[in-house]
This record gives C-alpha cells, sequence and structure tokens, in this order.
C-alpha cells in the first residue's frame, strides 16, 4: 500500500507512548518513503509524527484528498518573495567585500570561481554565500505578519507544522535571492556587453554544430595590465563544421568587417613592435608581410593574401557571403577555436538567445582541405595565425 501526498488519513494505533494522538485524528499526507514504509504526516492537530507502519503504526484513508487551501499558498508565496528581497540584499552587501568596491585582488578570477560553483554546486564556495538560518524561530512571528496577504490565517490560527512551512518558504526565497543576485553581479563583473545577461549558453561546452558561439583564434590570449590572459574579441557565430578540432564558422557581414579590423591592428601592432626593435623602410614591410595576411574587403568579398606568410604564390583567397549573406573567414585554414564570452574584453555581433538553434547550413569546403581528412592536403592550409 502506498500513501500520495495530500491524502487525509486517520489515525488507527501508534506505538509512541508521548504522542499526544489519539485514534481517529486526521490528518493530511506529506510524503511516503516505501523503502523504509515512514509516511510523514501533518496532523490536524499541529503534530508533525510520522509513522513508522513496520514498527506498528497503523492508519487508515479516510477517502478525501485534501482541498486547495488557496489563502495559504498565497501567504507562502508572499513569505518566499519577501526572503527574496532579504536574500537579494545580503548578497549586494556581500559582493561589495568579495568582488565589489570593497575587495581585493583579482576579482574577475573571484567571480568566474563562483559563477563556475554556482554552476556545479561547489560547497566550498556556497557555502561562503550568506545564508538563511532554517532553524531559529525568533522571526518567524514578524516575518509572518509583515508579509502575509489579506485573507491568510492568523499567526494564532497557525498549526505548529505551518508556522514551520512559513519558515522554510521564507529561507527558501532568502537563498534564491541570494544566488540569483550574486550570479548577477558577477556576470556584470564578466560582461564583455556591460549589462547582466546571462550567457552561459554560450560556453564553448555547449556550443554545437548548427548552434550558436563565440570565436577566436588560439593565437588571441593576451596578457592584460594584471597579467591576466584574456581575449581582445570574440566572434559570435554559429559553428557549422569542424577540422582537426578546430572550429568553423559562419557569421554576419558585420562580424565578418571586425574580423578584418581586427587583422589590420594585429598587422600594426606587430609594425610597432618591430619598429620599437629598430627595423625601417622595406625590411619593416616586408616582415609585418611575412608574418600577417594581408585582408581587406573588395565590395562584399573579403580578400585574403597569405602568399608571403607561406612564400606561395598561390595563397591567396577571396571569400564571398554565402545565400544567407554570412561568410565563412578562413575556415579549415586558421585555427579557431569555441571561446567563453567572459573571456572576452568585448563581443563582436549580435548576441542570441538562450536555447537559439538552426539547421546548419550547407558548406562549401576550403579548396585544400576537408574538415573529415584526418590531416590537411596542403602546406597553407592549416595556418595556426596569419
Amino acid at each position: 500500500m502506498t500513501y500520495q501526498p495530500d491524502e487525509r488519513i486517520a489515525l488507527e494505533h501508534t506505538n509512541d507512548p508521548h504522542t499526544l494522538l489519539r485514534p481517529g485524528d486526521e490528518g493530511t499526507v506529506r510524503g511516503y518513503d516505501p523503502d523504509q514504509r515512514i509516511v510523514t504526516v501533518d496532523w490536524d492537530s499541529g503534530s508533525r509524527l510520522a509513522m513508522v507502519l513496520d514498527a506498528g503504526d497503523r492508519i487508515r484513508r479516510t477517502g478525501h484528498v485534501a482541498p486547495p487551501d488557496t489563502a495559504w499558498q498565497q501567504a507562502l508565496d508572499a513569505l518566499r518573495a519577501a526572503g527574496a528581497t532579504a536574500g537579494n540584499e545580503a548578497a549586494q552587501w556581500w559582493a561589495q567585500d568579495v568582488i565589489g568596491g570593497r575587495a581585493h585582488g583579482n576579482v574577475a578570477a573571484t567571480a568566474r570561481r563562483i559563477l563556475g560553483a554556482l554552476d556545479d554546486g561547489d560547497p566550498e564556495v556556497l557555502d561562503g554565500l550568506p545564508a538563511a538560518d532554517r532553524y531559529a524561530q525568533a522571526h518567524d512571528r514578524d516575518r509572518y505578519a509583515e508579509a502575509a496577504p489579506d485573507g491568510a490565517p492568523t499567526w494564532i490560527e497557525l498549526t505548529g507544522g505551518r508556522r514551520d512551512e512559513t519558515r522554510w518558504a521564507w529561507c527558501d526565497g532568502f537563498d534564491q535571492g541570494v544566488t540569483d543576485e550574486v550570479a548577477r553581479q558577477c556576470r556584470i563583473l564578466l560582461s564583455p556587453t556591460g549589462d547582466d545577461r546571462d550567457l552561459s549558453h554560450l560556453h564553448p561546452k555547449q556550443v554545437r554544430i548548427g548552434g550558436p558561439g563565440v570565436f577566436a583564434g588560439d593565437w588571441s590570449w593576451t596578457p592584460n595590465d594584471d597579467g591576466e590572459m584574456r581575449i581582445p574579441v570574440g566572434f559570435i557565430g554559429t559553428l557549422v563544421a569542424t577540422w582537426n578540432g578546430w572550429a568553423v564558422f559562419t557569421c554576419t557581414r558585420q562580424v565578418a568587417e571586425a574580423i578584418v579590423a581586427d587583422q589590420h591592428a594585429a598587422r600594426d601592432r606587430y609594425r610597432q613592435h618591430l619598429a620599437d626593435q629598430g627595423v625601417t623602410g622595406s625590411d619593416l614591410d616586408d616582415l609585418v608581410d611575412e608574418s600577417r595576411a594581408r585582408m581587406c574587403f573588395d565590395g562584399d568579398v573579403i580578400d585574403v593574401d597569405e602568399s608571403r606568410v607561406h612564400s606561395d604564390p598561390e595563397a591567396v583567397q577571396r571569400i564571398a557571403p554565402n545565400a544567407d549573406g554570412e561568410y565563412i573567414v578562413m575556415g579549415w585554414a586558421w585555427t579557431w577555436i569555441p571561446v567563453h564570452p567572459y573571456d572576452c574584453d568585448r563581443l563582436a555581433g549580435d548576441i542570441p538567445d538562450s536555447g537559439e538553434q538552426r539547421q546548419a547550413a550547407p558548406t562549401a569546403h576550403d579548396p585544400a582541405t576537408s574538415h573529415d581528412d584526418p590531416q590537411p592536403r596542403s602546406e597553407h592550409a592549416h595556418a595556426r595565425r596569419p
């Protein structure tokens, strides 16, 4: 025999010598453990005595199901909302000491660790967040009086079991409020977009063929002023293929222009680096061209000249948009990887909504290689960086 929550039962016999329950007393089933044959009950008298059926306790169904108590559920919902507000405020104070104005050290690394712990449920980090005391009863009456809506039972009318429920509802709301606000504060700190949008759906582990992601070259990691390795710009696109472990993605004209601009910036930085070392004239131009590809738009087509990089006059490409007006910029050639948006200083492109997925469009293979081949078929087809 099993028992379902909200079933009404009556006591026939119990071996507990201390209970004030008597045969015929009624209650509502809160839960049933079939392995241990224990029925947890909210007795109408306020008792929370559980029935251990294998120890001789006996109950019977009354044939009724407890009707929904709308006013009571509204009271619990109001308590959860009040707890969430308190948790939100506690998290804001906590954040100031840990990742905010009163914090010290690498707060970005701390924020990343906290977000990871929230996703993984790491107790070492979660135990350090503000938490409600689920067993302290001192404020139960006041919290109920402040939050309970009109029509809810008064505190005096509540059974002992329902008074406990008010505390748990408030504490559940508090803990959820803390978690939500801590995550929001961390996202703001790490966000390359300057807002609190949740970008967890763009985590590299979430990227699938036909789905969105943030991409950068594996060469892109650069130390910032604090010595932390960062990616100056991440490019938003749709993963359409992989080859030898690298990503091939489509992107909009806006993102393609950002990739071209980033290439120009890379050439300028390298030129300045060489100039600082005393390189001048044609030697300077030659060394830049031998290290970084030339890339520019010619109308709607991207011209990429890597002939000097690979000492191969045929290492020149013209990348045209596909039927949807999107580009595959150096797919099957440069070593692109999906990256975490929080590792980027900024993002190029429109951020997709969570769950956005599309059928991967057919992609034209680079003539030099196929993503199904274990090895590329030309020397310049697997360039790590232009």
